[in-house]
Parts: structure tokens; C-alpha cells; sequence
């Protein structure tokens, strides 16, 4: 009889770990802990009820370089129920300034994760938990120390190279308490898009990129990162992405390219409009710098649409509410972190390269170079 009931009770436990077995349904799973992969409005709302939500993001190293592009574009602006607009920042380790990190999330700006080394792509789709642990549970350590952050103000990742790792990532962020990845192309759910879910069930999003998740993880999101079309109808998960473009210098092709991406979401279901593109490619491409100068300004005189953070975007699905009482709401607020106090940190040596590294940030200044299995450079 012992032997029975340890059978069955193991047999619960592997049902409830793994739900892939069962159709998702709205009677099974249901919000705000819980929704089906699904390109259904949430709240069953109808389009024009429905706050057109823009995810603007960026990823890699905070700079000197890229810094000054992020405050001419985005500092100081507002959407149009006067809150103070939201962006995304994906940040990996080598070269950031840790100063300017913190210097972004005191204005309001998410902070999310890109691992702290940038190894290679195989390096990523192959990793075992313990080397995801490493890279961004640390990193998130890494991040609160030197930027001055809270650590439950870190609350979602961005994969390099959006190189899935199958379930293996979705067990470290389950296990580290992570509320969202934002790293899944879909190229199959455009229009309607794809909007986001959790990982209750199994997921019916398109795998770009594998290995894709196959397990149940409860109460974690996945953001779809729904693709952008070229010129040539091919699909693009990031902009710096997209193979035919308009010339470098052809803002007004850049505009109407933009523009053509943005009404597939907002004249449809409007589904989160993704826009991800690395600083770099926007700072040496003066047609494409104008083009979303002239896209942002466009959007925040929009009383429908709202550019935000993406734990704001998880905040409105999981209670979703309709256009009217959205622009009620009152504006997002901060965790407050510590105070910045600049340090520069010059010549550190490093356990992952002959380099000797300079590092500024909020603290003091480590023994060593941060790194994997090191966070604090001690």
C-alpha cells in the first residue's frame, strides 16, 4: 500500500510541475497569475478599448557613447495622461558605466538583465543552470551593488543573441524569483500579435530560435517580441535586424517603415508594438535617428497610445482595464535605491582577459574586475 502511495504522490508532483499534457483554457487558467498563449485581448476588451502599448528597448553596455543618445531621445518625455514615458534597458556588464545605469532608472526606465559575459551563441543555447545562474542571477547581484539599484526593481531578462536555452533559463528564473523574459521572437503571430503569457501551460508561440521552453513554469511571463517586416516582407525580431531597410540617410523611408510596423499592431489587436534596436545602429544612421525622433513625438501626442516600461505592460494584463480608466491611473513609481556616490574605478585587473578594465559606479571601487562567480570583485 506505501509503495501506492508513493507512486501516485510522485505522479502529482510531475503533473503539477508539467501542464504541458493539458490544453490551456480560460477556465484553467485565469488573471491576473495566469493566461493562455493567445492573441486574444486580456479583459476581453475590444481594439478600441485597448491602450496601445509601445516596448521600446535597448540592450548591451551602458556607455559614454550611448548614454547621450538616450537622454536627447528620451529624457523629459511624456505620454499623454502626463506620466513620464517608459523604456527598457537590457544591460550587459563588460565596459557599463554603472553610474549612468542608475542615472536611467531614476528616471523612471526599466533595468533588465543581458548577462554579464557576452559568450558565444552556442555558449548560450547550451548553457546548464549553474552557468545561467552565473550570468544573470549574479549579474542582477552585480547590478543593485554598483548602480545603487534595488534588487526587486530587476525583474526580466533579455537572452544574448535572443538564443534560447530550452527550459534551462525558465528553471534559473523560477528559481531566482525573475517575472519575465523578453528574449522569444514570434514570426508567425504578427497580426494578430501575440499577446504576452505565462508558461502554466504549453506555450503555442513559434520557436525562432531553439531550444524553446516545453515545461510548465507557473506565474512566469513570457513578452513575445512580435516581429517587425522589412521592405522585402522579411521578418526581423530586432531593427538592427531587418536585411532591406531605407538608406542611412533617408528619414522620411525610416518614418513611413516605422510608421507601417506600428498600425499592424495599432489597427489591429493591439498587442504590444516591440521596438528593439541597439543604440549603436540608431546613433550611426542619422535617417533612422530623425525617423524615431519624429515616431516618439508622433506617439506621445497620441491619446490612445502609451510608451512603457515592460513590468508596466505585465501589470495592465494581468489586470487589464479599458482605455478610459487606464488614463486615470495614477503614474508608476520607483523603488528608491541608495544614493550614487560617482567612484572611478581605473586599471582593475580581470580573471576573464588580459585587459585591464576601468569601471565607474555608484560605490567603490572592487578588488578585481566583477565576473562570473565573482559579482562583487571580491
Amino acid at each position: 500500500m506505501r509503495s501506492v502511495l508513493v507512486f501516485f504522490t510522485f505522479v502529482l508532483v510531475a503533473y503539477a510541475q508539467n501542464n504541458t499534457v493539458d490544453e490551456c483554457t480560460n477556465e484553467n487558467c485565469k488573471l491576473p497569475n495566469c493566461r493562455c498563449s493567445s492573441t486574444d485581448i486580456p479583459g476581453g476588451l475590444k481594439p478600441h478599448e485597448v491602450p496601445q502599448f509601445v516596448v521600446l528597448s535597448f540592450h548591451d553596455s551602458v556607455t559614454s557613447s550611448n548614454y547621450p543618445t538616450y537622454q536627447s531621445l528620451l529624457f523629459g518625455r511624456k505620454n499623454t495622461n502626463n506620466c513620464g514615458i517608459g523604456a527598457n534597458f537590457y544591460v550587459s556588464h563588460e565596459y557599463s558605466d554603472y553610474t549612468f545605469v542608475n542615472e536611467l532608472y531614476s528616471q523612471g526606465f526599466e533595468i533588465g538583465l543581458h548577462a554579464i559575459s557576452q559568450g558565444s551563441q552556442s555558449y548560450f543555447r547550451d548553457a546548464d543552470k549553474d552557468t545561467l545562474t552565473r550570468e544573470f542571477v549574479d549579474q542582477r547581484t552585480l547590478i543593485s551593488n554598483f548602480a545603487a539599484l534595488p534588487a526587486a526593481a530587476i525583474q526580466g531578462l533579455r537572452m544574448p543573441y535572443l538564443q534560447m536555452s530550452g527550459d534551462t533559463s525558465f528553471e534559473m528564473m523560477k528559481d531566482a524569483g525573475f517575472r519575465y523574459d523578453y528574449s522569444m521572437p514570434t514570426i508567425s503571430s504578427l497580426n494578430p500579435g501575440l499577446w504576452p503569457y505565462t508558461l502554466d501551460f504549453a506555450s503555442t508561440q513559434d520557436c525562432v530560435i531553439e531550444p524553446c521552453p516545453s515545461k510548465s513554469f507557473p506565474g512566469l511571463w513570457v513578452i513575445p517580441m512580435i516581429s517587425w517586416l522589412d521592405l522585402g516582407k522579411g521578418a526581423c525580431s530586432t531593427v538592427d535586424g531587418c536585411l532591406n531597410q531605407p538608406g542611412d540617410q533617408d528619414a522620411d523611408g525610416w518614418f513611413r517603415f516605422i510608421v507601417e510596423n506600428f498600425e499592424r499592431q495599432y489597427l489591429g489587436n493591439r498587442a504590444p508594438f516591440t521596438f528593439a534596436v541597439r543604440e549603436a545602429y540608431v546613433r550611426t544612421k542619422p535617417g533612422l535617428r530623425e525617423a524615431l525622433t519624429r515616431f516618439l513625438n508622433m506617439i506621445n501626442s497620441m491619446r490612445d497610445v502609451f510608451m512603457v516600461n515592460a513590468s508596466e505592460l505585465l501589470d495592465w494584463v494581468e489586470k487589464p482595464v479599458a482605455l478610459g480608466d487606464y488614463i486615470k491611473q495614477s503614474c508608476r513609481t520607483i523603488l528608491p535605491g541608495r544614493r550614487c556616490r560617482p567612484v572611478v574605478c581605473r586599471n582593475l585587473a580581470s580573471t576573464h582577459s588580459h585587459e585591464l578594465f576601468n569601471m565607474n559606479n555608484c560605490i567603490s571601487c572592487p578588488r578585481v574586475y566583477p565576473w562570473l562567480g565573482n559579482p562583487l570583485g571580491r
